[in-house]
């Protein structure tokens, strides 16, 4: 990667991470936050914990389909403000109405697909999978930053403050964008990155994604609910004001952490992919059946933190493992719009884990809640038990020249270059669409002759 490229990458990094940052802030605090307003109820409470997360679901891809006509800094300019608003509503609102508009419009900066196409355009096809590693693990260490520091950092500036920390943090983001990232000299479409309208459908249907899209669904569902209640829970059986919970958080989410890396070095071998992930799923299961049981009487302190230890464990694993999965699932063509839906499902699972943990809350209890969780997750650990594992290769893009973004190239020609690159040795599949200069792969990495292909791509 070279030093424009990694600039660009970093500070689109910086930009993703601020938002994220800005987002789950509130999750720790929030809950705790709303009940002190004369109009809440735990169903109020739950819906402005997870509203954003229903426009975050509704509006990505559109904001991604339209950095493709408009401009993708204009498009992230767009979002960022309306974050930026949403966020200053939040922090001035007086009732819980207004904090769930608040919420709602700072789901609606909606740039995650946006800037995704930013950063391939900015970068190589061979650099493509450092980018979004890059990319991917600074999302990663700001939701675990913004989950360790944010009670004392509310106990400190308030959590209106917090909501006037997320407002500075999307401008100073839209400063990064405007002057850190390089103009990219191509804006092309990249269906191995942004959705298209046209594949949605088809990416809906597939068996195999469809699983994971209702992994990713079930684990935001659970997160959200779960911190409706989980606060609440440590003040009263810890006897821990709001403030000293980051005492909790901090040391767990580093163990979580710790304990993970391994699991994770594990799945490098294709087999332990599926037992590692029904391994997660049965952490997150075992850890929320063994919170509901501390909601029960007094509770036992100890056995809360275990649990919760063993939620992080399992939550961060899957966390990590299942974009991974749909990107090796998910045809090479169409690997951006299946990314497109299976974001859009976690945020939908974060706005039904809030909203519907809301009212089991309101209707049942914190055991209820805490059960109900735990048999979500129960359903998907049967689901990976009883269905078959996925079939995994990875996914290469090949710049084949610029001739072919005329429209001229022949179908012959085009089936010629397909059947080619269909005779290298780890080459599985092999897809080039009329007008588009890049050839989407999907390959056996073990076996994949990269010298036939490298000599095939220089032709």
């Amino acid at each position: 990667m070279n030093s424009a490229e990694l600039r660009a990458i970093l500070a689109l990094s910086a930009i993703s991470s601020l938002r994220i940052f800005g987002l789950f802030l509130l999750l720790p605090v929030l809950a705790i936050y709303a009940a002190e307003y004369p109009d809440s109820s735990p169903f109020t409470i739950g819906l402005a914990l997870g509203i954003y997360g229903l426009t975050q679901a509704i509006l990505q891809i559109p904001f991604g389909l339209m950095s493709d006509r408009i401009g993708r800094k204009r498009v992230i300019t767009i979002g960022l403000l309306i974050f930026a608003l949403g966020s200053v509503i939040a922090a001035l609102s007086t009732s819980l109405e207004w904090l769930i508009i608040g919420r709602a419009i700072q789901g609606g900066g909606a740039v995650s697909a946006a800037v995704l196409a930013l950063a391939a355009d900015s970068t190589r096809e061979e650099q493509r999978t450092k980018a979004m590693a890059i990319l991917g693990a600074g999302i990663g260490m700001m939701f675990l930053l913004s989950i360790s520091i944010a009670t004392p950092l509310a106990g400190w500036v308030g959590v209106d403050g917090l909501f006037w920390i997320t407002a500075a943090g999307a401008l100073l983001a839209i400063l990064i964008l405007h002057f850190l990232v390089p103009n990219p000299e191509t804006n092309l479409l990249h269906r191995d990155i942004a959705p298209v309208v046209d594949q949605i459908r088809s990416v809906l249907m597939d068996g195999q994604l469809q699983r994971l899209n209702l992994g990713i669904f079930t684990l935001h569902f659970a997160m959200t609910a779960l911190f409706l209640a989980i606060p609440a829970e440590l003040i009263r059986i810890g006897n821990l004001p709001l403030s000293m919970h980051w005492k909790v958080y901090l040391p767990l989410v580093l163990l979580s952490v710790i304990t993970m890396i391994p699991l994770v070095m594990m799945t490098s071998k294709t087999h332990l992919n599926y037992p590692i992930l029904k391994l997660g799923s049965l952490f997150v299961v075992i850890s929320s059946f063994g919170i509901a049981v501390t909601s029960f009487g007094n509770g036992v302190f100890s056995l809360l933190l275990v649990s919760l230890w063993l939620y992080f464990v399992g939550f961060n694993l899957l966390e990590a493992m299942l974009p991974s999965l749909v990107s090796r699932v998910a045809p090479a063509a169409s690997k951006g719009s299946a990314t497109g839906v299976y974001n859009s499902l976690q945020f939908f699972g974060i706005f039904i884990g809030g909203s519907v943990g809301g009212l089991i809350l309101q209707s049942y209890d914190t055991a209820g809640l805490f059960s109900l969780i735990a048999v979500v997750m129960l359903g998907w650990l049967l689901l990976c038990q009883f269905t078959p594992p996925f079939k995994l290769s990875s996914s290469r893009v090949i710049n084949l020249g610029s001739e072919l973004s005329t429209g001229s190239l022949s179908e012959s020609h085009r089936a010629s270059l397909v059947d080619k690159l269909s005779r290298v040795r780890g080459v599985q599949e092999v897809t080039i669409l009329q007008g588009e200069q890049l050839a989407y792969l999907k390959v056996d990495d073990k076996d994949l002759d990269t010298d036939a292909l490298f000599k095939l791509k220089s032709t």
